[in-house]
């Protein structure tokens, strides 16, 4: 099966190094570009969980490269909340009305970089509010495919940058990643084409993953925060396409 279909994993393979070195600069946006790129090569129901299978991999590599700058509390409260739900939302996946969950998440997102423009200054958030965005997130990324930009502004608000903030939204990604695919397995998505997919792409994300690693160090933290808003927006613009 993988012979057959090496054009359509060498194309797949260099999307996925372009957007895990885009997740390692920005700490999210590989996975809202990659989910249409997968869709279109190997359709939805093989999709999803393929992107999940390689978020693993490119969020436990990041979180490695910034294992000495990680926010532990943090990444524990964020998984309390993501876990139960990102479970809960692998098993609602054929029954959800995602065109008006992707409008929702596009109009939150830009809403979000508007709101932080005329606040320059933020609340910073307690610790325990991540159990709330965890769980929003967890939900959201069974459903969706990938809502990383829906965790952005919160690490940002908290003062997190460059390796900081990569390395805890890394961490805190991989716990609701892990529990999809726990989902998953319990509801048959995870064949075995879907593994050997997933396998095959693991070290074009490695690559994209520690390519981007070595770029993020060179960046200022103002400039840090401008991408990702950037990148909100465009997030936003994309998933509004999608809904």
């Amino acid at each position: 099966m993988i012979v057959h279909q090496l054009p359509t994993l060498a194309l797949a393979s260099l999307a996925a190094f372009a957007l895990a070195l885009l997740s390692a600069v920005a700490g999210f946006g590989g996975g809202v570009l990659l989910l249409p790129v997968f869709t279109a090569l190997f359709g939805l129901p093989v999709a999803v969980p393929m992107l999940t299978l390689t978020q693993v991999s490119s969020n436990g590599f990041r979180v490695w490269l910034n294992r000495a700058e990680l926010h532990w509390r943090l990444i524990g409260w964020f998984a309390a909340g993501a876990v139960p739900l990102a479970v809960a939302g692998g098993l609602l996946l054929a029954h959800a009305p995602l065109g008006a969950l992707h409008r929702l998440l596009g109009v939150f997102l830009i809403g979000v970089v508007i709101w932080r423009r005329l606040n320059p200054r933020p609340r910073r958030p307690g610790d325990r509010t991540f159990a709330a965005v965890g769980a929003a997130s967890g939900l959201g990324s069974s459903l969706l495919g990938s809502v990383g930009p829906l965790t952005a502004p919160f690490f940002l608000a908290y003062g997190l940058t460059r390796a900081a903030y990569i390395g805890t939204e890394a961490a805190a990604a991989l716990t609701m990643h892990l529990a999809k695919i726990a989902a998953y397995g319990a509801g048959n998505l995870l064949t075995g084409r879907v593994l050997l997919l997933g396998a095959a792409l693991t070290p074009a994300t490695l690559a994209g993953a520690w390519a981007g690693r070595r770029i993020v160090g060179r960046i200022g933290d103002r400039a840090f925060v401008t991408l990702v808003e950037a990148g909100l927006i465009i997030s936003g613009v994309i998933f509004l396409i999608a809904g």
